[in-house]
């Protein structure tokens, strides 16, 4: 997500939020070989203390094992824009975006969250504890 260059934060105690829920008849008509797949949900949030704020993802943003230096790619994200396009954030509002990652390996404990970019403004947030979830939420500054 190109930004001011700030900090990023992990939120210490996130509240326990369960994985979406999918009703059966949906489950039926989706390929077996994707319900052994797992991923891994990062809920964004931005507190916006600028005027006329742009912000977007881009696609080339992984969860790094620390261990292994597997990487798990962005999947979908919801409520922001892929690059090159932006998404405006009305002044003064905090602003929350869902990630979604292919699953990390079962042997991970503690991973990144890295946008890899060619220019500044790429984030990184080093060191996140892994749960048994695999739903984080993290803010961006």
């Amino acid at each position: 997500m190109d930004k001011p260059a700030n900090s990023s934060t992990i939120i210490a105690d996130p509240p326990l939020i369960a994985k979406p829920q999918v009703d059966l008849d949906t489950l039926t008509l989706i390929d077996s070989d994707t319900l052994e797949d797992s991923y891994v949900y990062v809920h964004c949030h931005f507190q916006n203390r600028w005027r006329n704020m742009l912000i977007r993802i881009w696609r080339t943003t992984y969860l790094i094992d620390k261990s292994s230096s597997s990487r798990s790619k962005l999947i979908h994200a919801e409520n922001i824009t892929y690059a090159p396009q932006w998404t405006l954030i009305p002044d003064g509002i905090d602003y929350t975006f869902l990630l979604i990652f292919s699953g990390l390996p079962k042997s991970c404990t503690r991973f990144d969250l890295l946008e890899e970019i060619a220019q500044p403004g790429g984030f990184f947030i080093p060191d996140i504890s892994r749960n048994d979830q695999d739903v984080y939420h993290i803010n961006v500054e």
